[in-house]
């Protein structure tokens, strides 16, 4: 069975392009447009690993990382944060997000991240 990848991205394109490359490398794509919708899927999917935008409406990045974090009932779920926005690295590390990757990125480096955490 392969393993389940949630992309969280407001930008439709982003999440289409991502879905591909998850499908390519044979994970389980599951994708949701906000945070509150991902939220959701992350309690019914139980996916292996999330890729997060930061800037999304409903609910931004960062809450959801607070969300999953403090809520005893989601097991650990190591998150990559995808963005723009370099300033909130730290943040994002200290509430302990595996990994940061600034856009534009290579989808290559996203695989070897998402390989660092997650085995087929």
């Amino acid at each position: 069975m392969s393993k389940k990848v949630l992309v969280i991205d407001d930008e439709p394109a982003m999440l289409e392009v991502l879905k591909q490359h998850l499908k390519r490398d044979g994970y389980d794509p599951i994708t949701a447009s906000n945070g509150e919708n991902g939220l959701q899927k992350v309690k019914t999917e139980q996916p292996d690993l999330i890729i997060l935008d930061i800037m999304m409406p409903r609910l931004d990045g960062y809450t959801f990382v607070q969300k999953v974090k403090y809520n005893n009932a989601i097991t650990p779920i190591p998150i990559i944060v995808l963005t723009g926005m370099e300033m909130f690295k730290s943040v994002f590390e200290f509430e302990g997000v595996k990994e940061y990757l600034l856009k534009p990125f290579k989808l290559k480096e996203l695989s070897e991240k998402i390989n660092k955490h997650i085995r087929h």
